[in-house]
């Protein structure tokens, strides 16, 4: 194996690999491929089968230095591991030194999420009678009824759609598929828009895309996020507002209604039912909050504990 001029051709096989057999999203490939190159330039001219677990650990502490959060450097770490796993499968090297390294502990951060008022005040917000004001009431309604991720949103189809049993098929991560029922509220405001706007959208274009601009081409994930910013303002919203966020109050809301957390993960798309565990935890943080505030014995009893300490000294 050469130095480091060998280097970009070996991320580039390993990110074709991550896509083909992994089928991971665009922006996954896209942040693997920043990591290593970013990896890449703190090797200088060491070839990658000198990489030893010392200078693995160096790299860490670079990044530690530059006040990266655990969070990044956890995932710096998994890229590694992952890539030099794939060079020793490939023969490349002869055994993958980021086995070794051991990640930093990161705090399970609970999802922000929305209450119900808002909620409503935001799929209240878009106007019917505006050029575009039914289209975003549709794709709010939708990502909010089913917990879609703001890619899957974008890139649903018109066939994807079954209003008479108010489902969608969703393609989510990996390519896998699955099909979420969507209930009435949205159904309603999807056959509106489908009927009365995105006709006047396309202008006699043709499109298998669900949502569409005024110019008749796809919506993004920008515009999308351009628009949700903009309908968050006039609802009121103006900090923690994303289609993530609106991804956690499905679920959350979900949870807080009594639904079994099974049929959440199938709905959200998660692989791994840990993933959705974390709507549990935001389940105990409410109680406990509820409960300190409302008890009548909760506030008191801390009262009664720092008094009997003031006593005690």
């Amino acid at each position: 194996m050469g130095a480091t001029e060998a280097m970009p051709e070996q991320v580039s096989r390993y990110v074709h690999h991550c896509r083909a057999e992994k089928g991971l999203s665009f922006n996954s490939l896209q942040a693997y491929r920043r990591d290593l190159n970013r990896f890449a330039g703190h090797l200088q001219k060491r070839s990658l089968d000198d990489v030893s677990i010392e200078i693995l650990r160096a790299y860490v502490d670079e990044l530690r230095a530059q006040k990266l959060s655990n969070r990044s450097i956890a995932r710096h770490i998994t890229t590694l591991r992952g890539f030099f796993g794939f060079l020793m499968d490939e023969g490349v090297i002869a055994q993958n030194p980021a086995e070794l390294l051991s990640s930093p502990k990161i705090g399970a951060a609970l999802p922000k999420y929305l209450d119900l008022s808002s909620v409503d005040k935001l799929l209240d917000t878009p106007a019917e009678n505006a050029r575009v004001g039914l289209r975003d009431r549709a794709m709010l309604h939708l990502l909010y009824a089913a917990g879609l991720r703001v890619t899957e949103l974008v890139k649903l189809r018109v066939a994807d759609l079954d209003l008479a049993s108010g489902h969608v098929r969703v393609i989510g991560k990996g390519n896998k598929q699955r099909i979420v029922p969507i209930g009435r509220a949205a159904s309603t405001a999807i056959e509106a828009y489908i009927e009365q706007q995105r006709p006047a959208l396309l202008k006699g274009r043709v499109s298998p895309s669900l949502f569409v601009t005024a110019r008749g081409a796809a919506m993004t994930r920008q515009g999308f996020w351009k628009l949700l910013r903009g309908h968050g303002k006039h609802a009121g919203i103006f900090r923690h507002l994303s289609p993530h966020v609106l991804r956690h109050t499905f679920a959350t809301h979900l949870v807080e209604g009594g639904a079994d957390l099974r049929s959440v993960q199938v709905m959200l798309g998660h692989a791994d039912i840990g993933t959705t565990e974390i709507y549990t935890h935001v389940m105990r943080s409410r109680l406990q909050q509820t409960v300190e505030k409302h008890h009548p014995r909760a506030g008191r009893n801390k009262t009664h504990a720092s008094k009997e300490g003031a006593h005690a000294q």
